[in-house]
């Protein structure tokens, strides 16, 4: 029988690391994300570097107007990657307000605007820097595209609902966040690790309620006073544990991850069978609606 390969030094070998779970391992690979910035977006922060160096040379006035452009260029590729991880988190989600700010499109505002500085170092006037400034800003559009520029709902459901469960979303997104950042603090890889695959479960029950919002009400108590408790448990976790490194500690917090985690498993079930009862109950009542039409169903065997 095909064995895991693990040992002391294994990310999740020895006997310190917590128990697999074949079900939470599924649930955390249909939850996996990609970080989407890549190559290209961390590639603008090379032309900041470029125009830096190249205006050492340049004496005083160019030096300043070289460090000036390639700050501009250096806070376009930040924004960029903002923007891209806020489209990412747009396009995850059945509901979703647009970005509050819209960073790929400042992002393209500012290339252009660096390269044109850039450019009036070399040739001053403004006809050349606004060609070199206006092509930039096109080609950066064209390369990365714009921020999404509406708000994402569902069909059929009403704007209250949408903003009810959007904003549900958002404040245990925000929660997960807090348990993300307040974990590393602890420095155990074992931890990181049970807090991602606590997440990836808490994030199936987000995709079931933005599918169907009337399974927030259910699904309230879990995404807010469950939620908080386990974001206060993996602050008070991490700050003992950086100190004092119990092992005991840890154990207590993993089965208290644990326990939660079987907990917001079975709710999402429970949703998700709810959603397939209704589906049987619309279903029967457009057959008893379109008998009553008297319109029968094709024979799919002629």
């Amino acid at each position: 029988m095909a064995r895991r390969f693990g040992g002391k030094h294994s990310p999740r070998g020895g006997a310190a690391g917590p128990p697999e779970d074949t079900d939470a391992d599924a649930v955390r690979y249909r939850a996996a994300r990609v970080d989407p910035v890549g190559l290209r977006a961390n590639a603008m922060f090379l032309p900041a570097a470029v125009v830096l160096f190249a205006s050492l040379v340049d004496g005083a006035a160019g030096l300043a107007l070289g460090a000036g452009a390639a700050a501009v260029l250096a806070l376009s590729a930040w924004l960029l990657r903002d923007g891209l991880r806020a489209e990412a988190e747009y396009a995850a989600r059945k509901v979703a307000r647009r970005p509050a700010i819209p960073r790929k499109l400042f992002s393209s505002a500012l290339a252009g605007l660096g390269i044109a500085m850039a450019a009036y170092k070399t040739e001053p006037g403004l006809v050349a820097p606004l060609i070199f400034g206006g092509v930039s800003m096109a080609l950066h559009v064209a390369a990365f595209g714009l921020d999404p520029l509406r708000d994402k709902g569902m069909e059929g459901v009403d704007q209250f609902q949408t903003d009810r469960v959007a904003r549900a979303v958002d404040k245990a997104e925000g929660f997960l966040a807090e348990m993300s950042q307040a974990v590393k603090r602890a420095g155990d890889r074992h931890a990181i690790d049970r807090v991602e695959r606590f997440q990836a479960s808490v994030r199936e029950m987000l995709r079931t309620v933005e599918n169907d919002p009337r399974d927030l009400s259910a699904a309230r108590k879990y995404l807010s006073v469950y939620l908080m408790g386990a974001r206060d448990a993996t602050v008070k976790f991490a700050d003992l544990y950086a100190h004092t490194r119990d092992a005991g500690a840890r154990e207590d917090y993993f089965a208290l991850l644990s326990d939660l985690e079987k907990n917001f498993n079975a709710k999402t079930r429970a949703l998700l069978s709810d959603d397939s009862k209704d589906l049987e109950i619309e279903i029967e009542v457009l057959r008893e609606r379109l008998a009553r039409e008297g319109i029968r169903p094709a024979n799919p065997n002629g």
